[in-house]
């Protein structure tokens, strides 16, 4: 929790004002026993009712002083602890958009949307109960204690014994749970994943009437949560039974001997009384402070799963050259990449060299490495070995914010935002004219069925479903095409489109009206066999590398794609 103090720093008036107004409003209603004895001790008991009136009045602006105290109180408190998670939640989703895509794999959608949302709740709901009752419960339960000394030191000792066997209680139920709500979390990011893998897969679930069986799944899964909330739930709940009898049992024993002290004349009835009120005054401050360490111990657990992720340095956070030339050559030196926890290199030794404005075709089979191959180039992966050079500068020497701006990705799944079209088209480049969106909406072949919708103000639903996947296609290629990157990566990107829509895109492609080195990545041969240079991979490994022409004659898994698409005859 000490790593996440710093979001306060713009609310430190607050932080202070909050528990500052609460214990006002504390110190306020510690007089009001005193009052009460008073009003029985003195004026009850002599009839007296100028001071009757003057007490009851006395005791009324106590009232209202303290709840303008509690309101001003509930105020601050509030405000800083909005402030505080909205600070924290910027923070960690700016932080989290700095993750490498290894980083992000490993730590899982689920778990960082879980940290973003309920934790950051949590978190919030902690701080405010804290403001608010972190001191004035401590306050109120001591400051009784030295009011009942004040009024008799014999039985002030019932309260000194309640208040220790309180506190005993409640650190340790305090302790018992906070492993456990760490264990609770944790089952709440398996829940999160099940939610989205069935929302996202719906369709197929359905196609293969999986229905059922991913019911019985998510059953168990919210079954084991359920469990260890209830076991969390069932310490947690032992924290007011057992305050309540601690403290009966006091007022049982202040009784007792308070009614011995009032028969013998060592107390009057309303020192009694306003025993019994500052008892009652403990019970209910420790049953609030029993629950505010519940709360706490949750928001501390929260506290540890966010800082665990703040804690992780992003992988591409160094590198400051800028690439300022028009043009961009791609080098690949030996090359190799092993995903993290992978036994085996999903790229080896890769190396070949693609002269700026070149279009390079990567061709292979389903795990190849192909995608893997161009994602090193704008560095979501950084290579385990080799070295990767754009325009001679090692890519690990460009800050990612200048090597991502020079690289236009269109990736095999085709993601577009809700919004419009321009919305869309204007992420990679948002100073775009309509003229840019226009031509690169006719480049990717998308202009005609656009203009159909209602042009660059059609409307785009989530993820795009109001389109279909080759218009979703072209809308991302159009997308990157928009930007007017020195480097263009199209990963499989053309996948979805018939073959002379595809056709049609190629030509296109090859006529840009700007220069750019062009990567297309595919498993078909017709997608790359008009590429100046041709890379063919084969488990990872490059087995051909030159033009189409070339590879027919020395590349026998090159010629073996070739002839299972085109067939043997037209391959002579």
């Amino acid at each position: 929790m000490k790593k996440l103090l710093k979001y306060f720093s713009d609310y430190k008036k607050e932080v202070v004002l909050g528990p500052a107004f609460k214990l006002l409003e504390a110190l306020f209603e510690l007089f009001v026993p005193f009052v009460v004895a008073y009003i029985i001790d003195i004026a009850i008991k002599h009839s007296d009712k100028k001071s009757a009136v003057i007490l009851s009045v006395a005791l009324a602006l106590l009232g209202i002083i303290g709840f303008v105290f509690s309101v001003t109180a509930q105020y601050f408190a509030a405000k800083a602890s909005v402030g505080f998670a909205s600070k924290l939640r910027s923070a960690l989703f700016s932080h989290i958009q700095k993750f490498s895509f290894e980083q992000l794999d490993r730590l899982g959608t689920p778990t960082l949307l879980t940290r973003m949302t309920s934790d950051v709740n949590q978190i919030q709901t902690g701080v405010n109960l804290s403001l608010r009752l972190l001191l004035r419960s401590p306050f109120v339960v001591f400051g009784a204690a030295i009011m009942a000394l004040v009024i008799s030191p014999r039985i002030s000792l019932i309260f000194l014994g309640v208040i220790v066997a309180l506190s005993i209680v409640v650190f340790g139920i305090m302790l018992v749970t906070m492993p456990m709500h760490k264990s609770v979390q944790s089952k709440l990011d398996g829940l999160t994943l099940a939610s989205k893998e069935n929302l996202v897969g719906v369709r197929v679930i359905r196609a293969f009437c999986k229905e059922k069986s991913e019911r019985d799944d998510f059953d168990l899964m919210n079954e084991a949560f359920v469990s260890a909330q209830k076991r969390m739930a069932g310490v947690s709940s032992l924290t007011g039974p057992i305050t309540q009898v601690i403290v009966n049992l006091g007022v049982i024993l202040l009784v007792h001997k308070g009614a011995i002290s009032v028969n013998v004349g060592l107390l009057t009835q309303g020192s009694l009384i306003a025993l019994y009120n500052y008892m009652s005054q403990i019970l209910v401050e420790l049953v609030k402070l029993a629950n505010l360490i519940v709360t706490i111990s949750k928001s501390l657990a929260c506290a540890s799963r966010i800082s665990s992720v703040l804690d992780i340095s992003p992988e591409n956070t160094h590198g400051d050259e800028t690439l300022s030339c028009d043009g961009a050559s791609v080098s690949f030196e030996n090359v190799s990449f092993k995903y993290e926890g992978a036994s085996e290199y999903s790229i080896s030794n890769v190396s070949f060299n693609a002269e700026a404005g070149q279009t390079v075709g990567i061709l292979g089979g389903t795990g190849d490495g192909k995608s893997t191959l161009v994602n090193l180039i704008p560095r979501f992966y950084n290579a385990t070995d080799g070295r990767i050079l754009i325009n001679g500068i090692d890519v690990q020497a460009l800050s990612p914010e200048s090597l991502r701006d020079s690289v236009g990705f269109v990736f095999q799944r085709a993601t577009l935002f809700s919004g419009t079209v321009r919305d869309n088209l204007t992420l990679g480049n948002p100073n775009a004219t309509e003229e840019d969106l226009l031509d690169a909406l006719k480049l990717a072949q998308a202009y005609d069925f656009i203009t159909e919708k209602g042009g660059l103000d059609a409307v785009v639903e989530q993820e795009g479903r109001n389109f279909s996947g080759g218009q979703k296609q072209r809308l991302t290629i159009a997308r990157a095409l928009a930007k007017k990157p020195k480097i263009l990566i199209f990963d499989d990107s053309s996948s979805a489109l018939d073959y002379l829509t595809e056709s049609k895109l190629r030509k296109a492609l090859s006529s840009l009206p700007y220069s750019a080195t062009r990567f297309i990545v595919s498993q078909r041969a017709s997608s790359v066999m008009t590429a100046d240079l041709i890379v063919v991979l084969e488990d990872g490994e490059v087995v051909g590398c030159g033009n189409h022409t070339e590879l027919m004659k020395s590349c026998d898994a090159y010629r073996e794609i070739y002839e299972s698409q085109f067939g043997k005859e037209e391959s002579k």
